[in-house]
């Protein structure tokens, strides 16, 4: 997990875990107006850090520190039933509370559930308000469940490959490995789907190239590029290169047609 301390100049210093959400959606700062002054994977010195520059810049110093607040030390209190799971939080504040708990894990009768990253799109795209009380909302357990059968979106494990990639059900893990690269290298936070989509024609272009030359390294480096943009634009658009990839098979999963010229062409 990483912690960024973010600067909004005149304003306040701040650590979150999500600058996109805090700063951007909550707080309504676009990139250009806000600074990163440090990022770390260490909560304790993210906190230290907060306070000491909030101090020496001349903003209010945060009475409890970073790590001592509540969400970064206790879990959300769920409610599992044998038919749902309740939030305890209203649908405006619920994708925070769940960044806050990425990682937590519970059972249900339909098998076992975990907040991250790419279930949060799920659970706020299925997420129901509560009829009995508006300050609460759930999910169905047997869809959610059934969402981790059909989807890579568990995090990773300890356990490698023959090739050292992590790996998920004997599975290397490669699309999280490129989020993670990603994200780490602030790419989803500083980029946009056009920088990306430009990005894409550029590979695609040298895999062109390195085709009419024949140079297979190149072609092997090309592809594989333009698989890591294909990853990190998916990301940005709000979706995963898991959903289309499975988009574009059900798409052409039933098609007929033939060849012709070296090109299929569908019925």
């Amino acid at each position: 997990m990483t912690y960024y301390i973010y600067h909004i100049p005149g304003k306040k210093i701040g650590v979150t875990r999500d600058l996109k959400y805090r700063v951007t959606e909550q707080q309504g700062y676009e990139s250009h107006e806000y600074e990163i002054l440090e990022k770390t994977k260490d909560i304790e010195h993210a906190s230290y850090v907060e306070r000491m520059l909030q101090k020496s810049y001349g903003y209010r110093v945060d009475e409890i520190p970073y790590n001592e607040l509540k969400f970064n030390n206790k879990e959300m209190n769920i409610n599992i039933t044998e038919q749902t799971t309740t939030f305890p939080c209203p649908v405006n504040k619920l994708k925070g509370r769940l960044m806050d708990n990425i990682d937590m894990k519970w059972e249900t009768e339909h098998g076992k559930c975990i907040i991250t990253n790419e279930s949060i799109k799920w659970i706020m795209k299925n997420v129901q308000t509560s009829k009995y009380n508006q300050e609460r909302c759930y999910v169905y357990n047997k869809a959610f469940a059934r969402y981790f059968d059909n989807n890579d979106v568990y995090p990773r494990t300890g356990a490698l490959s023959p090739a050292g990639m992590p790996e998920r059900n004997g599975k290397a893990n490669r699309f999280d490995l490129i989020r993670i690269w990603a994200e780490e290298r602030g790419l989803y936070n500083e980029g946009d789907p056009k920088t990306q989509t430009l990005k894409l024609m550029e590979e695609a272009g040298e895999i062109c190239r390195a085709v009419l030359k024949k140079d297979e390294p190149e072609i092997i480096d090309g592809i594989g590029d333009c698989v890591v943009v294909l990853t990190n634009l998916a990301h940005l658009c709000d979706t995963s290169i898991e959903e289309c990839i499975d988009a574009a098979y059900n798409e052409i999963k039933g098609r007929t047609g033939k060849m012709d010229n070296g090109t299929f062409k569908k019925d």
